[in-house]
Parts: C-alpha cells; sequence; structure tokens
C-alpha cells in the first residue's frame, strides 16, 4: 500500500508536468504560435521599413516640387517630353538590328 501512495503521487505529477507541456508547446499562446507571431512579426517590419523607405523618396520628391524649379523642369522633360526652344532632340533606340542576307 506505501508504494501504491507513491505510484499513484509519481502518476499524478507525470500527468501534471505533460500537460503543463502540452500547453506550452502546442496550446493557445504556446511556443510554437510565438514562433510563428515571431516570423509575422518580423515579415511585417520588413515591409514597413520597405514602405517607410519609399515614403521618404516620395515626400524629398515633394519637397523638391515645391521648393525648386529643377525638379519640375525634370519631371517635365521625363514624363512630358519637354524641349526647349533651340534645343535638339535625340532619341537613341536600344533595339537590337536584324541583318539579312541573300
Amino acid at each position: 500500500m506505501k508504494y501504491f501512495s507513491q505510484f499513484m503521487l509519481l502518476a499524478l505529477a507525470v500527468a501534471v508536468l505533460s500537460g503543463l507541456q502540452y500547453q506550452y508547446w502546442f496550446g493557445q499562446n504556446g511556443r510554437l504560435e510565438h514562433n510563428k507571431l515571431q516570423v509575422q512579426i518580423s515579415e511585417q517590419q520588413r515591409l514597413n521599413s520597405n514602405q517607410t523607405a519609399a515614403n521618404d523618396l516620395l515626400r524629398t520628391d515633394v519637397h523638391d516640387l515645391k521648393t525648386g524649379l529643377e525638379a519640375v523642369e525634370e519631371h517635365a522633360r521625363l514624363d512630358l517630353g519637354l524641349i526647349k526652344p533651340n534645343e535638339t532632340f535625340v532619341q537613341v533606340s536600344t533595339a537590337p538590328t536584324t541583318h539579312t542576307s541573300q
């Protein structure tokens, strides 16, 4: 009878420890869920830093457009094809040439 109560106490301790370990690894807010959230956080931080860099570039562009005429002229040249008086427009093609021999 003495060994039976010790065995039951040991079995209870093992059952409680197993339940706690299961809860720690697989339960809600457990270790596996924590690792998944850490991966999501790092991915979101990467996306945020990329977006911050894009926002900084746009902020700089807006500042240039508000304060200087050079940026306005550059956008007009690139986007609208502005050519000033007494300038010559030259377009260079990078298309490959094909030679046909007959």
